[in-house]
């Protein structure tokens, strides 16, 4: 049987295949890449029905979710000056120690949808985005969907996540005037409505240098040139992935090992990605 650039991602995630080379500077593919993908740093989504059909439709509704955005905002101010609270950003936390080491304490968000699954707590806030989000059929990757809010005089210093094969776009519902974000060599400004659509193998860092918060909606989905079978395959390895970080999927110990070395060793391994996960089911082997 021929391998695939999917069996390709697997087998570079164990070792088997050396990383793939920059298509361009900046760029930064990782193990967990795919073959034979348009690699940009920017997408301008909107004007490509074909390869995007649903993102013109986004755009010419963002109006609902920014009014649907605003209007949780100033709900959320009021039940803050209720209850004397000293802060307004309780609709946003950081996700974890490793988000705010890699973000910056800068940057927050509110998932409507984390690895692949909807939050139906979340989404019950902003129901409106929610249901236009499911009626425009984006085909989101198993990655996320968020509001992202970015406090004034922070940014989102240079990284990548390697990955080629999810593209994202943010859907700009507040940017004061200022606020750029940089990808590859090119940097660009947000605009309210529009979406500013990247590849995160790309390095990329972000900067709020205003008095005001910068809020977008995050959206993950599939690179455009992947096939129905590519999509399915990656579905399925990131399914399982995902149930491996949410400790779903037990850890394979190697035998002969003191249980020190062992503690150590999973420590290690959490949030690896495939490599963490094929080393988690196969004892390393």
């Amino acid at each position: 049987m021929v391998p695939t650039p999917v069996d390709d991602l697997f087998y570079r995630a164990r070792g088997d295949l050396p990383l793939p080379e920059p298509a361009s500077p900046g760029h930064q593919p990782s193990e967990e890449h795919v073959d034979g993908l348009t690699a940009k740093a920017f997408w301008d989504v909107s004007s490509d029905a074909t390869s995007f059909p649903w993102a013109a439709e986004l755009e010419a509704n963002a109006h609902i979710i920014i009014k649907e955005f605003e209007q949780r905002l100033l709900q959320q101010e009021e039940e803050v000056t209720k209850a004397t609270t000293s802060t307004s950003s309780a609709l946003f936390a950081g996700d974890s120690a490793w988000q705010s080491k890699v973000m910056g304490t800068g940057w927050s968000a509110f998932r409507l949808q984390r690895l692949g699954v909807w939050n139906t707590e979340n989404c019950a806030k902003f129901p409106e985005t929610y249901d236009l989000l499911k009626e425009l059929n984006i085909p989101l990757a198993v990655r996320g969907v968020c509001f992202a809010r970015q406090t004034p005089g922070s940014g989102v210093a240079p990284h990548t996540d390697g990955r080629n094969f999810i593209l994202t776009s943010h859907l700009g519902l507040k940017v004061p005037e200022g606020c750029w974000i940089k990808v590859g060599e090119e940097q660009r400004s947000w605009k309210e409505g529009k979406l500013t659509t990247l590849d995160t193998s790309f390095e990329h860092s972000t900067g709020n240098p205003t008095t005001e918060d910068r809020h977008v909606l995050i959206l993950d989905f599939w690179h455009p040139e992947l096939s129905e079978a590519e999509r399915a395959g990656l579905e399925y390895i990131y399914d399982l992935r995902n149930e491996f970080e949410s400790g779903k999927v037990p850890f394979r110990h190697p035998r002969g090992k003191p249980k020190s070395a062992l503690e150590d060793e999973e420590e290690e391994i959490e949030g690896k990605g495939l490599g963490g996960l094929w080393k988690a089911l196969t004892g390393g082997k």
